[in-house]
């Protein structure tokens, strides 16, 4: 493993040791408290943009398998762990990370570093960068506070999908793994794609929706041409006044047809762009 240096915006510098990609990446610095679900932390759309600080000492010790995926590929742009598991497989898949950093103290501290200079910040959070390539502190500083905050950012078109498709995979089963719907669903579900999650639409699928998948920039006429019972706005990255076209179509099609969002598309669907 090589050396690493993580570099917060208001300066801040831990120490560590590479694992998985090496490289330079940014990205806001959030934290999660899970003790397990790092390779969906790892899949998961909503943190495109963000790198992540694992709270639970000891991460990778399960390895990684094929089912437990929440979209086709890495998310984050960063990974920040205080010891990684024993699983070689682990790190071949990470994105670039680090470990061995005092991902408690800044977690505990976050609130209390001298950040009033920077503008992400104010916010309740700082930008940070994890390199593997340039370890003199100041520069790292200089690069993090250049980087592009989320506010404002269109990350939603980075991580939705090209075209609709057909979802038809349902809950998981111990002996048989994924099941496919033995038939059509009850309601036909129009959801969304702002970076929604595989288990989300096996959920959808497995209490009986027949689901079509959308790009988010598709338009509320498009989706009323599929004649669907109900649209499903999903979880996804970013600031959502950075995704008007969204809210647009929402506008579109309130009291038309019924409409339920979780995380960034509830954000959308209570907005008063959407409104």
């Amino acid at each position: 493993m090589k050396k690493t240096l993580l570099v917060l915006s208001d300066g801040t510098t831990y120490h560590g040791w590479s694992f998985g990609a090496e490289g330079e990446t940014t990205g806001e610095v959030v934290f999660n408290t899970s003790m397990t679900g790092y390779q969906e932390v790892l899949t998961d759309p909503s943190y495109k943009g963000q790198m992540v600080a694992m709270t639970y000492p000891e991460i990778g010790n399960y390895g990684l398998n094929e089912e437990d995926f929440e979209s086709s590929r890495i998310q984050v742009e960063g990974f920040i762990v205080r010891k990684r598991g024993r699983s070689r497989r682990t790190g071949e898949r990470a994105a670039v990370s680090t470990t061995g950093c005092g991902r408690r103290a800044w977690s505990a501290s976050r609130d209390r570093h001298p950040r009033a200079h920077d503008e992400a910040a104010r916010s309740g959070s700082l930008i940070g960068i994890i390199s593997t390539e340039d370890l003199d502190p100041a520069s790292l500083v200089q690069k993090a506070r250049r980087a592009p905050s989320i506010e404002g950012r269109d990350l939603v078109a980075e991580v939705t999908c090209k075209a609709a498709y057909k979802w038809e995979v349902g809950d998981w089963d111990l002996k048989a793994g994924y099941s496919k719907p033995a038939h059509a669903g009850r309601y036909k579900v129009a959801a969304y794609d702002c970076g929604i999650k595989y288990n989300i639409l096996r959920r959808l699928t497995a209490v009986g929706c027949d689901v079509t998948v959308v790009p988010a920039s598709t338009t509320a006429e498009e989706v009323l041409a599929l004649n669907p019972d109900g649209v499903f706005l999903s979880n996804g990255p970013g600031d959502p006044a950075a995704v008007p076209y969204v809210a647009e179509s929402v506008r579109a099609l309130l009291g038309r047809k019924p409409i339920f969002g979780i995380c960034l598309g509830n954000q959308i669907l209570a907005s008063r762009s959407a409104r």
